[in-house]
């Protein structure tokens, strides 16, 4: 019994803490006491089970009593930090579930007998020397009433540190003035009335309302109001449809008369696009603080796939602190995404962005998190929608502290959303607040909840709204007059009703840009000037000199011998007038940021390129210093990023669509590692992409690149499913091109950026074709011309072939080798490079040149696939074509190499027999 004496010569405060420390962080606690630790806690848990025979090693009798107990009293606090959230009072209208075990005192050796005894444990919670009694009311005021945390599973014992000492500071309750709980009562009432007003005079309209979770409104103001106070200047707030119009109107500020415009159904004022339904339209105001700071805030447009709108809104984020700030403080720019519990916790997107939180190609110096959490999904119930505890578990990934806070507690809510931006203004990183109400009416407002959810509807009617239940709290504390409210309300709809009378002055609906200051300059463009011609030729001299650096290693570095042949070839392709792929592009870029734009590009693969052909970065080789070359331009003015991704499509294109909208002076790529895979992305291509322009008025330059090429490698990689983008082109909305040259590419890349208009481009780009011998293009096609829709170089050798065939990339090489192999000058091979807008006047030029009886689409994909449907859908001559392809299969190629090399000669031997 005398192995532990030591413990009774020192203070038993020391211990505490150690004991709190080897809890927090084991590692850092020096090994012989990390070793007496874990003997304690085996022979408290075998003694517990009842199993445990007496060990001195773990046995807590042999440690003095009054030290076991204050060990067992720091258990207790440690309980109370990692598991008090599963016992608050954060669910206003139904109980909670029950989690076991509970945080009764049996289950920590101790019993009320303990309860008036003083321990030193209470100097861990900042409360010193006390009794149990009132550390356990401490810790339940902390850990256990309208907010729930949870962080301790963060590694960083200096953020769990800072994160401890916030909330024990006032007990985790907030200490809030007169005249800011005024303000929040404020809020409420234009969150609660603004509904009702709706309520009342659009019956039965869809309007997604807030009304369960009004205490959003409030704490959005106040993120808003202190963060510009820290620092913040730009705002960037994603949400789906859920109390969307509260916000716009009482945070953005957005005039009510268009909101109400938009219920009433009138046209829009513009006739150029299509528009979208109210509570999915972005909007950007500038606006003046109550402090009067002066402050850009934007809420990005989304679709009714929800969780989309947190990859664009990181984009954005980015854009405007790559722009906006200093590249070691991102900290001015604030995203800000709000979450429905359903979606975040059913939809894979929201992973994708969070594992860019802390990825130099996508952070953005921490995002507020906020989750309007219904306790239900449309009609699906909580328990039906997620395996997880909570619906905010991701945060876990990032290490991310989360808040679940009691929407009726309105101080609370405001109280959690000032510690989120204190945390993420200190750490620059995630963190997620669990706002925690209900919703009042079903789906919409024209459902019946009472199907689905009949107990907790019932509750729901009974219920008072979170502006009641506040302003009954402040009139107990004489804070506010019994007429308070009276007054707040009738002032408000008052307001409200001469707003409703103006607007139906008006005739149409005004759609406001968004982010207009990006825009300037910019104009909206038909198909008709996206098929003008574009000078993109570049002077010789500038591509020397591009060249002489790009072809250049830095001196003082060795790098791998491969690396140094592939960079010194560029120089000696430049000389021999042979450029290849990579050098198209090269030039491109560096042509580009010689001329002031930036180039950013991500994938999964595009700092090599997966089929090493690109190189952009370079390694040292001992060191692994990066160099990307470009940016060693002399007198370069734009800058090039190029980041390999994480292994997403989704949300990296997601991303990257955000990441353009706010920067249209940077030509920005996303380039997939095949084709194949781009369509984990499909949704951003159909519902931003390639509608974005049409129904919210924004412009958009990204460039997709998506390798594409029948090269035997199976169904999984060698189909970009050109027909499935094809079939979304319409009007003017984007560009489609699968170039054949490393010159047209060149000038295709450059006009991207020199138009005064910004369309989407996706190009179908080469695999074998980057290390063809043909494939390759002089340096004066760089210097002269612009980007060729149709290519037709036959000349006056083919000029009465009696064949005419049109084809598109990679597969014109492999009919043009046939056709030399046997000598075939009856037939001519014009390449369409540009595939929407379609060239039809082109096209229709090169027939009228040859009159060839025999017209022929040939592609290599399957019948039911490639540009054949594009065709005939805009250019109905094109269904009098002969048509050569594979047949119609469901996959786009076969898995074995032989049948695919059959296939291909089939189509080959079909074109080229006349006689058909």
């Amino acid at each position: 019994m005398d192995k532990f004496s030591f413990l009774n010569a020192a203070h038993t405060a020391y211990f505490a803490q150690l004991y709190d420390e080897y809890l927090i962080n084991p590692d850092r606690v020096e090994p012989s006491w990390r070793a007496f630790f874990q003997g304690f806690d085996f022979g408290m848990e075998s003694a517990h089970e009842g199993d445990f025979e007496m060990d001195q090693a773990a046995a807590p009798v042999a440690i003095p009593a009054h030290v076991q107990k204050e060990f067992q009293v720091v258990k207790l606090i440690d309980a109370y930090r990692t598991r008090g959230h599963l016992f608050t009072k954060t669910n206003p209208v139904r109980d909670r579930r029950t989690y076991e075990p509970t945080l009764d005192l049996v289950n920590f050796g101790l019993s009320d007998a303990d309860l008036n005894t003083e321990f030193d444990s209470g100097d861990l919670i900042g409360i010193g020397k006390t009794s149990l009694n009132n550390i356990i009311a401490h810790l339940k005021q902390v850990y256990c009433e309208s907010i729930g945390v949870e962080y301790m599973y963060i590694r960083k014992p200096a953020e769990v540190k800072w994160i401890q000492n916030w909330l024990h500071k006032n007990n985790n309750h907030p200490s809030f003035s007169k005249d800011d709980k005024l303000q929040i009562l404020k809020k409420l009432n234009e969150a609660v009335s603004f509904e009702s007003f709706l309520h009342t005079k659009y019956v039965g309209q869809k309007r997604f309302s807030l009304e369960g979770n009004e205490s959003l409104i409030p704490a959005l103001d106040s993120l808003v109001e202190n963060a510009a106070n820290k620092g913040v200047n730009h705002f960037v707030l994603g949400m789906a449809h859920r109390g969307r119009l509260n916000v716009l109107t009482n945070i953005f500020g957005k005039p009510v008369t268009d909101i109400f415009s938009e219920f009433d159904g009138k046209d829009y004022e513009q006739d150029i696009f299509d528009g979208d339904v109210k509570y999915h339209l972005g909007y950007t105001s500038k606006r003046k603080t109550d402090s009067g700071k002066d402050i850009n805030i934007n809420i990005v447009p989304n679709p009714s796939h929800l969780e989309t709108v947190g990859a664009v809104v990181e984009g954005i984020a980015r854009a405007k602190q790559d722009m906006h700030s200093p590249p070691e403080d991102f900290s001015k720019v604030l995203p800000i995404v709000l979450h429905g519990d359903a979606a975040i916790a059913g939809q894979g997107i929201v992973y994708e962005v969070v594992q860019m939180a802390q990825l130099d190609a996508y952070k953005t110096a921490g995002t507020i998190h906020m989750v309007v959490n219904n306790q239900v999904g449309f009609t699906t119930n909580y328990l039906d929608a997620r395996s997880s505890t909570y619906c905010t578990d991701i945060a876990k990934v990032t290490l991310s502290p989360v808040l679940h806070v009691n929407a009726d507690d309105a101080e609370a809510v405001v109280h959690a959303m000032n510690f989120a931006l204190d945390y993420r203004m200190e750490f620059g990183r995630d963190v997620f607040i669990d706002l925690l109400g209900y919703r009042k009416y079903g789906h919409n407002e024209g459902d019946e909840p009472m199907f689905t959810q009949p107990q907790l509807y019932k509750a729901i009617k009974k219920h008072e709204n979170p502006r009641d239940i506040y302003a009954d709290r402040l009139l107990k504390e004489g804070v506010i007059d019994k007429n308070t409210v009276e007054k707040f309300e009738t002032a408000y709809k008052s307001e409200l009703e001469e707003q409703l009378a103006t607007s139906r002055e008006k005739e149409n609906t005004i759609i406001t840009p968004f982010m207009q200051d990006e825009w300037q300059g910019f104009e909206q463009a038909t198909e008709v000037e996206m098929m003008k011609k574009v000078e993109t030729g570049v002077d010789r001299k500038t591509l020397e000199k591009i060249t002489a650096t790009i072809s250049k290693l830095p001196e003082d570095e060795n790098f791998f011998r491969k690396i140094k042949k592939l960079i010194l070839d560029r120089r000696k392709m430049f000389d021999a007038d042979k450029l290849d792929w990579a050098m198209g592009e090269h030039l491109a870029y560096g042509s580009l940021m010689m001329e002031g734009y930036n180039v950013r590009m991500s994938g999964q693969d595009v700092e090599r390129g997966t089929f090493s052909h690109r190189h952009a970065v370079v390694k040292s080789e001992n060191s692994e210093h990066e160099f990307i070359l470009h940016n060693l331009i002399d007198g370069v003015k734009g800058k090039m990023d190029i980041y390999n991704s994480h292994l997403s499509e989704y949300g990296v294109v997601g991303f990257e669509y955000g990441y353009a909208l706010a920067q249209p002076q940077t030509l920005t790529i996303w380039e997939a590692q095949f084709g194949d895979f781009s369509n984990g992305a499909q949704i951003m291509m159909d519902q931003y992409i390639s509608a974005g322009e049409d129904k919210w008025k924004n412009q958009n330059g990204l460039v997709k690149l998506l390798p594409h090429g029948y090269e035997g490698q199976g169904a999984e990689h060698s189909s970009a499913r050109i027909e499935r983008y094809l079939q979304l082109c319409a009007k003017d909305n984007m560009f489609m091109a699968n170039c054949t040259t490393p010159a047209n590419m060149f000038h295709l890349l450059r006009r991207q950026m020199l138009v005064n208009y910004r369309k989407p481009l996706v190009v179908f780009t080469p695999k074998s074709l980057l290390r063809y011998p043909k494939a390759v293009s002089a340096v004066d096609e760089l210097v002269n011309g612009h980007f060729q829709e149709v290519i037709d170089v036959d000349g006056d050798a083919f000029a009465k072939a009696e064949t005419l065939v049109f084809v598109s990339g990679k597969f014109y090489y492999d009919l043009l080798e046939y056709r030399e192999e046997n000598n075939r000058t009856d037939v001519a091979l014009v390449r369409l490079e540009q595939l929407f807008p379609l060239p039809i006047e082109q096209i229709q030029e090169v027939m009228k040149k040859y009159g060839s009886k025999d017209v022929v689409w040939a592609q290599e994909e399957p019948r039911n696939m490639g540009a054949y449907a594009h065709l005939m859908l805009h250019m109905p001559e094109t269904r009098n074509w002969r048509v050569c392809s594979r047949n119609m299969y469901a996959a786009p190629a076969s898995g074995s190499s032989t049948r695919s090399k059959a296939r291909q000669a089939r189509i080959i031997e079909d074109v080229f027999n006349t006689n058909k």
